[in-house]
C-alpha cells in the first residue's frame, strides 16, 4: 500500500515540522546516532567492496559497495533518527509549507551535522582500533580492509585537490546528484505504508547513488577520517612501495590525508550540493508540483 504523492509530500512537511522543533539535545543524540548508522553503512561497504573489482570488474565493484551501504539509511528512517541530509529536504519544505521558520531549519541542521560528525567519528575509531588493525599497531602495514579504507578517502579528497577549483566544483556536483537520490528514498519511505515496501523504497535509490560514485557530507565524516586515522596509525604507507612504485601514488606526493584535505576538498564542497540537492531539486520541486493540491490543512 501507497500514499498518494500528494499526501507523500504533505506528510513529508509535517516530518519536517516535528524534526524542526526538536530540542537541541535531541537533535545531537538523535543526530549521533544517525552518524553511527551511516557509518556502519559505510564501513561495512569498506570490508564487503574490498578486493572485489580485482576478480569482477570495476563496476560490480562499485555494486557490491552500494548494495550494503543501505543499511544506515534504513535504520536511521525506521528508528526516527537525525539526518543532515534528509533534513536538508523536510525542513525547507515544511517550511515553504508554512509549518516552520526558516531559523528552526537551520538550528536544526547546525545541530544535526555536529551529531552526525560526533557519531561517524566515533565509528571511524572503533574500526581502526578493531576490524582495521584487531589494536596491533606495531606492523608496517594494517589488514586489507584497512587498506581499501585508505584508497577510499583518498579518491574522495586528492584527486580533487589536483585539479584545484574545478575538483572543488565536481565535488559539489557530487554532492547534489547525492541528496537528489537520497531524498528520493527518503519520499519512497514516506509513501510505503509497509515495512517491505519502506526498505526497498530507501534501499534502490541509496545503492544507485553510492554504486554511481557520488558523495554524501554524513558518509564522508566515516570514509575520511577512518582513512586519515589508518595513515596516521600506519605511517609507511605513505611511502610504501610495491615492484618499483608507489603504493598509492596521490597519497605519497601529498604526503598523507589531513583535516584540511578533508574539509576544503571534499566536506564543505560536498555538503553545500547536498543542501542544493535535497532543497532544490526535490524539496523546492515537490512544493511547487503539488501545493495547489494541498488540501486545505496543509496551505499557508
Amino acid at each position: 500500500m501507497a500514499n498518494p504523492p500528494v499526501m507523500t509530500v504533505c506528510l513529508a512537511g509535517n516530518a519536517g515540522k516535528y524534526k524542526m522543533g526538536l530540542p537541541i539535545g535531541q537533535l545531537l543524540l538523535r543526530g549521533f546516532m544517525s552518524g553511527v548508522y551511516i557509518a556502519v553503512g559505510a564501513a561495512l561497504a569498506t570490508v564487503c567492496g574490498t578486493e572485489v573489482a580485482k576478480f569482477l570488474g570495476a563496476g560490480l565493484g562499485k555494486f557490491f559497495t552500494g548494495a550494503v551501504f543501505p543499511v544506515g539509511l534504513i535504520a536511521t528512517v525506521l528508528t526516527g533518527m537525525e539526518l543532515f541530509t534528509g533534513d536538508a529536504m523536510l525542513g525547507p519544505l515544511a517550511a515553504m509549507m508554512g509549518k516552520t521558520g526558516w531559523g528552526s531549519v537551520f538550528r536544526n541542521w547546525t545541530f544535526v551535522y555536529i551529531g552526525n560528525f560526533i557519531g561517524s567519528i566515533a565509528w571511524a575509531y572503533l574500526m581502526l582500533i578493531g576490524p582495521f588493525s584487531q589494536g596491533n599497531f606495531a606492523g608496517p602495514d594494517p589488514n586489507a580492509f584497512a587498506l581499501n579504507a585508505v584508497g577510499i578517502a583518498v579518491a574522495k579528497t586528492l584527486p580533487y585537490k589536483a585539479v584545484g577549483a574545478v575538483g572543488w566544483w565536481a565535488a559539489l556536483a557530487n554532492g547534489i546528484g547525492c541528496n537528489f537520490l537520497v531524498n528520493v528514498a527518503i519520499l519512497l519511505a514516506i509513501t510505503s505504508k509497509d515495512f517491505i515496501g519502506k526498505f526497498f523504497g530507501i534501499w534502490f535509490p541509496i545503492m544507485a547513488f553510492v554504486s554511481t560514485g557520488f558523495e554524501h557530507c554524513v558518509a564522508n565524516m566515516y570514509f575520511l577520517p577512518a582513512g586519515m586515522f589508518v595513515t596516521q596509525s600506519f605511517p609507511a604507507l605513505v611511502t610504501k612501495v610495491v615492484d618499483g612504485k608507489p603504493w598509492n601514488a596521490a597519497l605519497t606526493k601529498n604526503a598523507g590525508l589531513t583535516w584540511g584535505d578533508i574539509w576544503i576538498w571534499n566536506l564543505i564542497p560536498v555538503t553545500i550540493g547536498n543542501i542544493i540537492g535535497g532543497m532544490i531539486f526535490i524539496g523546492v520541486v515537490y512544493y511547487f508540483c503539488y501545493r495547489n493540491e494541498f488540501p486545505e490543512e496543509h496551505r499557508k
